[in-house]
């Protein structure tokens, strides 16, 4: 439908798509933090940890961290100090760079991650994949993946202006 504005106003059945999407979006991030919570972990925790684990030498430029993990440098910045405070994760300077910093996976953190995935595995499983038929995961993957490329485009842009 569109109005003499020239909006183009979402169908009933588009609106229930969105609305569904922004309540499993918060109910299953807002689940997933909570099953993090005995682990001193939050979500942005969790992602910094996963992040690092996975680069090689368990380490990351921090301003590459922030991209990844879709955080300011200075919210990231905050965010690695109270990490740093749990001995999770350390600071190094960049050899190449004097004013470039790496976060760096501390073995605390490492042991951290290993015990934690399988609990956060669990609860991703238990609160999203097991509630789903597999074809209907590759439909979801595929309707999605779309989206996700418009968005990482559009950070991409909006970043280099």
């Amino acid at each position: 439908m569109e109005t003499d504005t020239g909006t183009r106003w979402l169908s009933e059945a588009e609106q229930r798509v969105w609305r569904t999407h922004l309540a499993v979006t918060r109910l299953l991030t807002h689940r997933l933090e909570r099953d993090l919570q005995p682990f001193g972990l939050t979500m942005n925790d969790y992602e910094i940890l996963v992040n690092l684990s996975e680069s090689e030498g368990h380490r990351m430029r921090m301003s590459d961290l922030a991209a990844a993990t879709l955080q300011s440098k200075s919210r990231l910045s905050h965010q690695i100090t109270r990490m740093e405070r749990a001995e999770l994760v350390r600071r190094e300077s960049c050899d190449s760079d004097r004013r470039g910093l790496f976060a760096v996976l501390t073995e605390h953190g490492w042991e951290t991650m290993r015990n934690v995935a399988p609990h956060h595995v669990e609860s991703v499983r238990r609160h999203f994949v097991d509630l789903l038929p597999p074809e209907s995961l590759t439909t979801l993957q595929e309707s999605l993946a779309p989206i996700a490329r418009h968005l990482h485009d559009e950070r991409g842009r909006s970043s280099q202006g």
